[in-house]
């Protein structure tokens, strides 16, 4: 009002704001604020991780070690255009949701899902993912361009040798969790596969979760020329996941931070009075 006021009437600065009632040092003052710093880390972030949004990225400066206020933090990354419209979803009302039980200690349950994709030259890609219910770690994000169930069994042997053997396995009903190996498999090291109804993928939602986070920063950024490729960039996006994501449902925390895995635990299944009371 007082630039229009100036132009058009060729009056000056202290007319136009007496006539406004503003101080004329509030129209000579310029903020000496520099956020220079806060805006290239917010961009930095943006880059990294562009389908995160401000609370991610928020907690992911504050795991670094910067003190900024999250309203200074939020005036920045408004002002660099950094705001994503939320997608919004369709809810269930409330007497038919069903949450997941949260689980105490790790190696409770394990979860399994496979997502589809294609490489650049056509060819599918499969990809197993497998997370443990408790800190939502990310234990497994592998390609092929195929997974029968024998291949599935030898990276869960490959798991067990490192976190140790989980008490439940959580999957839906695909084919290569109904095969006869697969079911000796469990039965031989004593671990109980729980299915989820038909239809009903939100029965296992933890990892329909890991799922679309996967999507979103991996398969949906990149173009995969090999398989190789690929499983570098989920090796590498995997590391990240686990030791810097903040999960609002853990208290802001990475999977790791959340929950480590005890080594007393490790190897370890249950047996005895335990398992009779799971069959």
């Amino acid at each position: 009002m007082i630039e229009y006021l100036n132009d058009s009437y060729e009056v000056g600065i202290s007319k136009c704001t007496s006539v406004m009632r503003i101080s004329r040092s509030i129209w000579y003052y310029t903020s000496r604020v520099d956020d220079s710093e806060l805006a290239e880390a917010l961009m930095r972030l943006a880059d990294m991780h562009p389908t995160r949004g401000f609370d991610n990225y928020y907690n992911r400066l504050r795991k670094e070690g910067y003190k900024w206020s999250r309203n200074k933090v939020l005036r920045v990354y408004r002002s660099l255009g950094l705001v994503r419209c939320p997608k919004r979803r369709k809810r269930l009302p409330e007497s038919l949701r069903k949450p997941l039980d949260q689980q105490s200690q790790c190696n409770e349950v394990w979860s399994m899902d496979f997502m589809s994709d294609s490489l650049s030259d056509g060819r599918t890609l499969r990809v197993l993912n497998i997370m443990d219910y408790c800190n939502r770690e990310s234990l497994l994000n592998k390609g092929s361009i195929s997974y029968p169930s024998k291949r599935v069994l030898r990276e869960l042997d490959h798991l067990i040798e490192i976190y140790g053997k989980p008490k439940y396995m959580r999957t839906d009903n695909g084919p290569e969790f109904r095969s006869v190996d697969y079911q000796s498999w469990m039965k031989q090291n004593q671990i109980q596969p729980v299915y989820t109804e038909p239809g009903n993928p939100m029965q296992n939602g933890y990892i329909e979760r890991l799922n679309r986070t996967f999507r979103e920063d991996v398969l949906d950024a990149y173009e995969f020329d090999s398989v190789s490729q690929f499983n570098i960039i989920a090796e590498k996006w995997q590391e990240d996941y686990n030791n810097n994501h903040p999960h609002k449902s853990l208290e802001n925390k990475s999977p790791r931070e959340y929950a480590q895995r005890s080594k007393s635990h490790v190897g370890q299944a249950p047996h005895g009075e335990e398992l009779n009371s799971i069959i």
